[in-house]
């Protein structure tokens, strides 16, 4: 096993007149973000920083897990093993941790109700990659409409004998409907509306329609956003009221010429409901960069349809949004071990009962 581990023992009294040792302990398994999330850290000499590899064994894990306040942890599901997923069992092993805190905007490898009924804080680096995601967006939406992946395709096969089948439509004008108009899907309609005159329309549940306007769309039932869209974004993220929320019956509310374009996570769109309404060309093609099984395997039906952009995962991944997403991961964590509220709770109503934890292992109370 290797690990890193920065740190300074110093003695500060506690509430309860104990002396405690002041060594705020955070771990994280084979990645972070960007190397400048070590560095960051390593400025705080009384933070120490565990590194875990995914073959670490049980035993030489536990003792770490045990001392840890703050787990850092990835957002990949398909590349953080089961065992380091946050659930209740995992957390029964850490009775001293206060946060998890995601590399990314997503927490699919966090179980936020466990966490919320042990009384740990989750964070996230929302907003960190919405440059990086929502021209990723754009870059689909302009393929699609422009059908570059088809005559790509057409003109490396050796099967392109009139260009004119590959014709495409200007964006101009068109609309685009956001699902979820939050940190990405807020910049995504920024351009669309800016660079092409798009119409933006809006499905968000926890905005109401002052907010979604101030945000640069109109705010609209999912059924409208779906009916009315000549291009469609799925830019909310994944939990218990979105997971299988685009099937069949609202694959089939979109519009022949219509585009399903998804930067969001997979199970939010039903995959098999997917194919068949492409193939049956009942919508004109689809921008896929999360999927069920991440990456997809390389015979999955969806990948083997022409009108269908693939990536694998990779929407927030530039080298620019990395170090933003490194450097904002550790400063939040360094604010929240200091005791102050951070900026990107995801589960707000653990506060209560986290500040009493963090009180009793700590010492001292945080704010807010």
């Amino acid at each position: 096993m290797r690990w890193i581990a920065i740190y300074a023992l110093s003695k500060v009294w506690s509430s309860d007149g104990t002396m405690r040792e002041n060594v705020k302990r955070v771990f994280y398994v084979r990645y972070v973000a960007h190397p400048c999330y070590i560095d960051i850290i390593a400025q705080r000499p009384e933070i120490r920083l565990d590194k875990l590899e995914n073959d670490t064994s049980d035993e030489a894990a536990k003792p770490i897990m045990a001392a840890a306040h703050a787990y850092q942890i990835g957002s990949a599901r398909d590349v953080l093993p089961l065992r380091f997923h946050v659930e209740r069992d995992l957390l029964a092993r850490m009775p001293n941790l206060l946060v998890v805190s995601t590399n990314g905007a997503g927490f699919d490898t966090v179980n936020v109700k466990h966490c919320t009924a042990a009384g740990v804080l989750v964070v996230n680096q929302s907003g960190g990659n919405a440059e990086a995601v929502a021209t990723h967006v754009l870059a689909m939406l302009l393929m699609l409409s422009k059908q570059i992946i088809q005559s790509n395709h057409a003109l490396r096969r050796g099967t392109l004998n009139d260009r004119s089948l590959f014709m495409g439509n200007d964006v101009r004008g068109r609309t685009i409907g956001i699902v979820g108009i939050g940190n990405v899907g807020r910049r995504v309609a920024q351009l669309c509306r800016g660079l092409f005159d798009m119409q933006v329309i809006a499905c968000d549940p926890y905005l109401d329609a002052e907010t979604i306007a101030e945000r640069g769309a109109a705010k609209v039932t999912l059924d409208q956003l779906l009916q009315r869209s000549d291009f469609v974004s799925i830019n909310c993220p994944l939990d218990e009221t979105t997971r299988s929320m685009i099937g069949a019956r609202e694959f089939a509310l979109m519009q022949p010429h219509a585009y399903f374009i998804t930067t969001a996570r997979g199970f939010i769109h039903d995959e098999r409901a997917l194919t068949q309404v492409l193939r049956e060309k009942k919508i004109a093609g689809a921008g896929l960069d999360v999927w069920d099984e991440e990456p997809p395997p390389s015979d999955h039906p969806l990948l083997q349809l022409d009108n269908v952009i693939a990536s694998p995962h990779t929407a927030g991944m530039t080298r620019e949004t990395r170090a933003n997403m490194g450097r904002i991961a550790a400063e939040q964590l360094v604010m929240t071990l200091d005791g102050k509220r951070p900026p990107r709770v995801v589960n707000p109503e653990v506060w209560p009962a986290y500040a009493e934890r963090f009180e009793q292992i700590l010492g001292f109370r945080p704010q807010g």
